[in-house]
């Protein structure tokens, strides 16, 4: 082993080998640093004005919300969070899948600043735990700003009892709006192994949401199985059906495309 004598708190060195296999995975990955490199200054100004907008709007939102709430709602209530959380995550898998599979990082607009991120991550599987929150969140709170928005403007144009019928509802949108906002946030928290709130390992041991373990299915090459990545729940059931590989099969037959090509290239760029 290269470095064995090597003197206390001195960093051994690697052989030619070793230095091989570490510039195969990680950041020092030649197409994790390229890509990294791809992360502009507009896109973080994009991501800081979503980010700020989203939160602004959650907590408007969750006001009126609460000024709403009776008791009586509950049972509905309750019924929206579960099944917001199922299609949402159903929703990450379907975006997860056609991000990792489909599309190039060439692709005008959309390349570098939505499928960029995806080719990063899975020759740097840990990249994900060094973004701070805007970079984490900042797409996810552009997809949730319109149905904020939209939330936002009943709860100033509609009269009380109009409301009163429609909580049930805003409530389910609320939840899809949440959970869909924190899905990469979720995400960040399956990669990271240490620091993690005590409330976020417990979500995670009780399967609310997406457990560290769980995830690492889905980061074995050629990552083509477990997409869904909020509670994780539709996994195994979307696996046992063939669900991604059925859809594969059939836009790969439309098309001629070959599914994860553009992924693939990325992961073999040495240099």
């Amino acid at each position: 082993m290269a470095g064995a004598e090597d003197g206390p708190g001195q960093q051994p060195e690697l052989d030619e080998d070793e230095a091989a296999y570490c510039r195969r995975w990680g950041a020092q990955h030649a197409g994790a640093r390229e890509l990294a490199a791809l992360y502009s200054p507009g896109k973080r100004f994009q991501e800081w004005c979503c980010v700020v907008l989203c939160f602004g709007l959650i907590a408007h939102n969750v006001a009126h919300l609460l000024l709403l709430a009776r008791w009586e709602h509950t049972p509905l209530v309750v019924l929206g969070v579960v099944a917001g959380a199922l299609i949402v995550d159903f929703l990450s898998g379907l975006v997860h899948w056609g991000a990792d599979t489909w599309g190039s990082v060439e692709l005008p607009i959309v390349g570098k600043a939505f499928i960029r991120p995806f080719r990063e991550h899975h020759i740097d599987p840990t990249a994900i735990t060094r973004h701070d929150f805007i970079e984490t969140n900042g797409d996810n709170c552009l997809v949730t700003l319109l149905p904020l928005l939209n939330m936002a403007y009943k709860f100033r144009t509609q009269s009380p009892e109009a409301l009163e019928q429609l909580y049930p509802w805003e409530c389910f949108v609320f939840c899809l709006i949440i959970f869909g906002t924190f899905t990469n946030q979720i995400h960040k928290w399956s990669h990271t192994y240490f620091g993690l709130p005590r409330w976020v390992i417990l979500l995670q041991d009780w399967h609310i949401i997406l457990p560290r373990k769980h995830h690492r299915i889905h980061h074995v090459s050629p990552h083509e199985t477990y997409f869904c990545i909020t509670t994780g729940w539709l996994n195994y059931p979307l696996e046992k059906i063939g669900f991604w590989r059925r859809l594969e099969d059939l836009i790969q037959g439309l098309t001629g495309e070959k599914p994860r090509a553009d992924d693939m290239k990325w992961a073999q760029k040495i240099k």
